[in-house]
């Protein structure tokens, strides 16, 4: 429930926030007995009106995690979630911090990918209905969807341990597609030893599918720039086709953040961490149980990497067929790929000392700014590229890391619009085959297995992504340079 829609005798949660600008919002220490941080929310005075009590006391919450620095900080799409909030973000210590599945989520490495082309809109807006039904053909979506790439247990450890490039190395790709994505497509060091069966079993079957829930694959136009030099340097411009893709790991990743939250529950007690929620779960950083985690959700990040990759090379093929043309000519190039559900180990200044940290953003997605190291060499004068979906009926948004991202937020911004209704109620109060038609009338097709998919994904149980985007825009987090359009849509 948002304020807006409070009883008029619930109080403000504004009374309890110090207001430090415009765009940012401090949860004090004093709050909550246990805090060992401020917790500080990245949200415009019209964005506090989508956020509750319990989102603020989830923030507050993971103050309480031993080794925790800085900040539980939360991006302006915040809202509830599993221990962390969605949107959250927070740094620990390498020695006195921990590693919490909560902060990472079950879809791990659910991420964006975007690839361009150099068809006009005018080239797909006359065929998008015959464009989307043959991808809604061609890539598995709903639950337990399963996609027509059956791999071997050999091959499923290979994509655990090596991601993107394990699939193009398969055949699924070309090799300048790893080069743009976030951690060239992998994470180094994955154990699949820490792997289930069980999470083996539910991930083989499931390569190359958009899964449920808030996932799409959305053929767009960009019909704005905001900055010119930085969309020159992506190779973008007005008019211009995109195609974005919207998954994660799938089952393999539910069921690895599962297994290990169990072992995680019995961790807590064995090193007498107290911990005001247990599905912040946790265990010290170098402990073994820890390390068994992260080394697994290495495996769930790199096979959600081969799974984008995968429906990536899936598209281009849809689209060779359709407008009988090959990927080079059709300028199909991958601009860039992001997680917003992971944990990684970075570098980051800390009191004026840099220091090695376990950053959680589960929601959140990677902004570096230009000059840092780990954006590729082809974007490191402008920064890297931040992908912000919208819903099927709102924009998205491509931006560049910005020059406040490292010190104000460990190098994170916000990942999507961020839901105000559950998708319970939201199920019950929409009208998916409304919602589709309404749609339609805005020159936006929407394919789904099911009205029920469409209707819990309706853009009205979102924020505004304008203005999520605006508040990491103006806090110098990441700025704005390209707004996309959605005219085709297919929904997980």
């Amino acid at each position: 429930m948002s304020n807006q829609n409070k009883e008029k005798n619930e109080p403000d949660i504004t009374d309890e926030l110090t207001r430090v600008n415009d765009n940012i919002w401090d949860i004090p220490k004093s709050r909550a007995y246990g805090m060992n941080v401020p917790g500080r929310l990245f949200l415009s005075e019209k964005l506090m009106g989508t956020i509750d009590a319990e989102t603020v006391n989830q923030v507050a919450n993971v103050a309480m995690l031993p080794g925790i620095l800085e900040y539980s900080m939360a991006m302006p799409d915040v809202h509830l979630g599993y221990g962390f909030t969605i949107g959250g973000v927070a740094a620990f210590d390498e020695e006195e911090g921990v590693i919490s599945p909560g902060g990472v989520g079950f879809d791990i490495n659910c991420g964006v990918r975007l690839m361009k082309t150099n068809l006009r809109k005018e080239d797909a807006v006359p065929h998008i209905k015959t464009l989307t039904e043959n991808l809604f053909r061609k890539i598995p979506s709903g639950v337990g969807s399963k996609g027509e790439f059956k791999v071997t247990d050999t091959e499923l450890t290979e994509a655990f341990l090596h991601g993107s490039r394990w699939a193009v190395e398969a055949g699924y790709g070309i090799d300048s597609d790893t080069k743009n994505c976030e951690s060239y497509g992998f994470m180094e060091g994955g154990n699949p030893e820490s792997v289930s069966v069980k999470a083996r079993k539910r991930g083989r079957p499931q390569f190359g599918t958009l899964g449920s829930g808030n996932h799409f694959l959305e053929i767009q136009y960009i019909d704005k720039i905001y900055d010119p030099a930085a969309a020159a340097a992506y190779g973008l411009e007005e008019g211009q086709v995109t195609v974005m893709i919207h998954c994660g790991s799938r089952g393999a990743g539910h069921q690895i953040c599962t297994d290990h939250l169990q072992i995680l529950n019995q961790a807590v007690k064995k090193y007498k961490i107290d911990v005001p929620d247990m599905q912040l779960a946790c265990a010290p950083a170098k402990s073994k149980e820890a390390q068994a985690y992260f080394n697994a959700m290495k495996c769930g990040a790199n096979y959600a990497w081969a799974n984008r990759q995968i429906i990536m090379h899936w598209t281009r093929g849809v689209f060779e067929q359709f407008y009988g043309k090959d990927t080079d000519a059709l300028g199909m190039e991958l601009l860039y790929d992001v997680a917003h559900n992971v944990a990684k180990f970075e570098t980051h200044e800390v009191d004026g000392k840099k220091q090695d940290v376990y950053v959680h953003r589960k929601g959140a997605t990677r902004a570096f700014p230009a000059g840092h190291s780990e954006v590729p060499r082809q974007f490191r004068d402008v920064g890297q590229p931040v992908l912000i979906p919208g819903s099927m009926g709102t924009p998205s948004f491509i931006l560049k890391g910005g020059p406040k991202s490292m010190s104000l937020s460990f190098g994170s911004a916000c990942h999507g619009a961020g839901r105000v209704m559950g998708r319970g109620k939201a199920k019950n109060s929409m009208d998916g085959e409304a919602v589709q038609k309404e749609l339609a009338l805005r020159g936006i097709t929407v394919r789904a297995e099911k009205a029920s998919a469409i209707a819990e994904e309706a853009p009205s149980v979102y924020k505004n992504s304008d203005d999520v985007v605006d508040v990491v825009d103006r806090l110098g987090i990441a700025q704005k340079v390209a707004r996309l359009i959605p005219i085709g849509v297919i929904k997980g």
